[in-house]
C-alpha cells in the first residue's frame, strides 16, 4: 500500500483537492477531523489542554472554544508547541490504526492529509508528498473571506505555518491552485494516475510482507528439529 502526504497552506485549497481524491476513491485520512474528535470532552488531550490553557478556552459543555484557542495559539508560538504536544500523539496513533484498517482491507493507495505533514516529520512516513500551493496575496484573500478575519489576523495565521514556498521545496508533487477549479480538476486527475500503482505492484506491496513471513514460519517449522537433531548429534 502506498502513503501519499498531502499538506498546503492554510486557506490555500488542500481540503479542495482532498475532496476531489475522495470523490475517487481514493481513501483519505484526515488529520483536521482527527484532531477534533481527540479533544472531544473525556478525551486525554481534552484534559492536557485545560491544564495548559486554564478555563478560559473551554465552553461551559466542556468543548473547546475553536476561536478562543485559535487566538491564543497564534499570537504565542510557545503555546502553538504545548498544543501540538497535547494533541499530535494522539492523533498520530489514530491515523496509523486508519492506515492499517485501509492496508487490511486491500487498498493500493491511501493519502495522509495533514496541514503540518512537514513541520511533524510525518512526510517521513510517506512515499509521496503533495503540496497545494497558491500565491500569499491570494492565499490571504481567500482566509479573509472563508473565515471573516481583519487582514492582521488573517496574516498572522499564515505566518504560523512555514511558508508555502519552503513547502514546495521539499514536494515530490505540487499542484496549483491559484486559477480555478477545472484546471485543479486536471491536476489532481493527472496524480491519481501518478500515485496509483499497478496491479503487479500492489499485489507485491501487500501480499509481499505477509508471504515472507508465512515463509519464513515454514523453513523455520520445517527445519529447525533437523537443525536440533543434528546439533544433539
Amino acid at each position: 500500500m502506498k502513503l501519499v502526504g498531502l499538506t498546503g497552506g492554510i486557506a490555500s485549497g488542500k481540503s479542495t483537492v482532498s475532496r476531489m481524491l475522495q470523490e475517487q476513491n481514493i481513501p483519505i485520512i484526515d488529520a483536521d477531523k482527527i484532531a477534533r474528535q481527540v479533544v472531544e470532552p473525556g478525551q486525554e488531550a481534552n484534559r492536557l489542554i485545560r491544564k495548559y490553557f486554564g478555563d478560559e478556552v473551554f465552553l461551559p459543555n466542556g468543548e473547546i472554544n475553536r476561536p478562543r484557542l485559535g487566538e491564543v495559539i497564534f499570537a504565542d508560538p510557545a503555546k502553538r508547541k504545548i498544543l501540538n504536544q497535547c494533541t499530535h500523539p494522539a492523533v498520530r496513533k489514530e491515523m496509523l490504526r486508519q492506515a492499517f484498517f485501509h492496508w487490511i482491507k486491500g487498498a493500493d493507495v491511501v493519502v495522509l492529509d495533514v496541514p503540518l505533514l512537514l513541520e511533524s516529520g510525518m512526510d517521513k512516513l510517506v512515499g509521496t508528498t503533495v503540496v497545494v500551493f497558491c500565491s500569499e496575496v491570494l492565499q490571504l484573500q481567500r482566509l479573509m473571506n472563508r473565515d471573516g478575519l481583519s487582514e492582521e489576523a488573517a496574516t498572522q495565521r499564515i505566518r504560523a505555518q512555514m511558508p508555502l514556498n519552503d513547502k514546495v521545496a521539499r514536494a515530490d508533487v505540487v499542484l496549483d491552485n491559484s486559477t480555478n477549479i477545472a484546471q485543479l480538476e486536471t491536476q489532481v486527475k493527472n496524480l491519481i494516475t501518478r500515485i496509483k500503482p499497478s496491479p503487479i505492484t500492489w499485489l507485491l506491496e501487500y501480499a509481499g510482507p505477509p508471504a515472507v513471513l508465512v515463509g519464513a514460519f515454514v523453513v523455520i517449522k520445517l527445519y529447525a528439529p533437523r537443525l536440533l537433531l543434528s546439533l544433539g548429534n
